[in-house]
């Protein structure tokens, strides 16, 4: 039976997979939610976005594995069937996940960009929770999980490639 190549086959590419993912999207709605904020681009926003982003890039890749995905997972398993295709089960996976995601990743950034929690964090989040998750779920959909599907794809090409050129040079 032939592996997905468009997906993780194991721990260490399911964690580079994984990365990409949580970097592309991190920088990219760190440097919205700030440039929003702040009103526009400026020296000023590229600081705060230099010193936030590894941390909500740290964040999200402990959240993801160890909450979001797990839930994602069990709710693909029973909104899908065996036999729905490829993209149908990607699909419900990218809108679990960004749903989850984007609910944590808005409070935490909310808690962080307020200097921690007060009484304007959860009227700030009901605001620019619904907002995000749909930027983050047009983003995730057309462009930051196909860019790391088509890494997946180059790494197994590559690894392939390596394998033929092994059992070649052992005959």
């Amino acid at each position: 039976m032939e592996q997905e190549a468009r997906l993780p086959r194991n721990g260490k590419e399911g964690a580079i997979y994984g990365g990409i993912i949580c970097f592309l999207t991190a920088t990219f709605m760190s440097t919205l939610s700030i440039v929003l904020a702040v009103g526009e681009f400026n020296g000023e926003a590229a600081l705060m976005i230099i010193k936030i982003l590894p941390i909500m890039w740290i964040i999200a890749m402990i959240i993801e594995p160890l909450l979001v995905g797990r839930i994602a997972e069990k709710m693909v398993a029973k909104f899908t069937a065996p036999t729905d295709s490829f993209n149908a089960k990607i699909l419900f996976r990218i809108v679990f996940t960004v749903f989850g995601m984007s609910f944590f990743m808005t409070l935490i950034g909310g808690i962080i960009g307020n200097g921690g929690f007060s009484s304007h964090t959860i009227s700030d989040w009901l605001a620019t929770w619904p907002r995000n998750f749909l930027i983050v779920l047009l983003a995730e959909t057309l462009i930051i999980q196909p860019i790391a599907r088509f890494a997946m794809v180059k790494m197994h090409a590559s690894q392939a490639k390596k394998e033929e050129f092994a059992a070649a040079a052992s005959k």
